[in-house]
């Protein structure tokens, strides 16, 4: 089930109306029960592996916290690790591994008969397993108390808004919101009502109308610089467009039942270093993996080269995070080689220039390009594919216009809305008849010129 679907049309309201009329334990049953038919309207059997690590981190949490000796406490986390850890590797990279094993055999003339597993992957396996790490580790370094009612427990795992996409939520914010007496209030209900109408335009008329253009682009044989960059921006935006959005609904029909979830976006194309990139793109990952990855390795404790490979390291596996491809494993390396660059410049090179408006701006522009350059290594299907793009940029072309048409069609009008929504305030200060104005463009939008797709993007991640 997706949340642009007549499905989720139907499932949402009654959901929302049985909900509303129960009390807590009530609620948080009646919650789980929805969000196990929401995911297992996918793929029941897809159920048994959430279950399965629910009742595990659960119990491992509780042994952790019971015990002070520092061995069993190790030995306890390590058995959750190992088992989160233990099946996303084997649903989504032991293929991945094998067949890039049994290339490599055949590139230097020997042949490897290893056969591989014909298994589907799970939906949303690496956010849930990523949040019920978190809340180990949390356990294990004594910033969290254990939950004490498994029920409380299996809902922050399997939570429905975010459970398939994220945001990937700490237990620290999430459970205690889970476990205390929710009420209804009209306000926001309102509030996430047009949070979730935002995520809908960005979704069904930006991100889905912007997919054919870039699918014709990324389907063009030996393209050349313009249409390699026309390629880089659309899919900036359409993956911008279509992950903020399902991240806005999901944030906008969790506020709807009492439950905020994190803001996981925040203008990230604004960002004029990759620092800054990452402090507002997909920040739910990005603070996981600093705090349970980069710092684990030791963070900026241990001089500079240490540190420039923490930084590699931590970006390499974000990268095969987002899925089993070499795309992806070459995506991580760049970013973590532009965060490595960006910190050598901050030591050695920022201080000698002036800081103003317009090398502020320019730095800005500059970041752009390399981050739509990121999205093409992202976007590419093959590294033939990656290296025919990059090539391109060095081949000259005629500039064709039309291919840049969309971002005024799409982009420009969801940068407009969306910078209205969240600098104007419009829920909460500005004008009446400004907020309807917007609100209906929005909606006349998304239902009169929207596209509808099959998924998001982030689902098969």
């Amino acid at each position: 089930m997706i949340f642009n679907s007549f499905e989720f049309a139907v499932f949402f309201p009654i959901v929302f109306a049985i909900y509303w009329m129960l009390r807590l334990r009530a609620q948080n049953i009646f919650l789980l029960l929805a969000s196990y038919a929401f995911y297992g309207f996918w793929d029941w059997r897809f159920l048994s592996l959430i279950l399965f690590s629910t009742v595990v981190d659960y119990l491992v949490a509780q042994r952790i916290y019971a015990s002070d000796d520092p061995g069993t406490r190790k030995r306890w986390v390590t058995l959750s690790l190992v088992t989160n850890l233990g099946l996303l590797g084997v649903f989504k990279y032991f293929n991945f591994f094998i067949d890039s094993f049994v290339e490599v055999m055949a590139a230097v003339g020997m042949q490897a008969n290893i056969p591989s597993l014909q298994i589907i992957l799970p939906v949303g396996i690496s956010f849930y397993t990523f949040q019920t790490l978190s809340y180990t580790i949390d356990v294990y370094r004594k910033d969290n108390k254990p939950v004490t009612n498994l029920t409380d427990f299996a809902v922050y795992v399997a939570y429905f808004p975010q459970l398939v996409a994220g945001p990937i939520e700490r237990s620290t914010s999430l459970i205690p919101q889970i476990s205390t007496a929710r009420k209804f209030d009209l306000n926001q209900v309102y509030s996430g009502l047009t949070l979730t109408l935002i995520g809908f335009f960005k979704k069904v008329f930006v991100a889905d109308n912007l997919a054919p253009h870039v699918d014709a682009i990324f389907a063009t044989s030996d393209p050349g610089f313009w249409t390699v960059m026309a390629g880089g921006y659309l899919f900036a935006f359409q993956i911008y467009a279509d992950f903020s959005g399902y991240t806005d609904i999901a944030r906008g029909i969790s506020r709807m039942l009492g439950i905020e979830l994190r803001l996981n976006f925040q203008f990230p194309y604004a960002s004029n270093s990759p620092q800054e990139f990452w402090r507002r793109w997909h920040m739910s990952l990005s603070t996981w993996l600093r705090d349970y990855l980069y710092i684990s390795l030791g963070g900026n404790r241990h001089g500079p080269v240490r540190t420039y490979a923490n930084l590699m390291a931590t970006m390499v596996l974000g990268g095969m995070w987002h899925g089993a491809a070499w795309n992806y494993v070459l995506w991580g390396f760049f970013q973590g080689t532009c965060l490595c660059v960006h910190r050598w410049w901050i030591a050695h090179i920022k201080p000698m220039f002036k800081p103003g408006l317009m090398l502020h701006l320019f730095k800005v522009l500059l970041y752009f390009q390399f981050t739509c350059y990121g999205w093409i290594l992202f976007r590419a299907t093959s590294l033939a594919q990656v290296g025919e793009m990059t090539g391109g940029l060095f081949q000259g072309e005629a500039l064709n216009a039309t291919l840049f048409l969309p971002l005024l069609q799409y982009a420009l009008p969801m940068l407009i809305i969306e910078w209205l929504y969240a600098s104007a305030k419009l829920p909460e200060k500005a004008a009446p008849f400004i907020r309807t104005a917007v609100y209906s463009l929005a909606f006349y939008l998304f239902v009169f010129h929207g596209e509808v797709s099959e998924s998001f993007i982030y689902f098969q991640f």
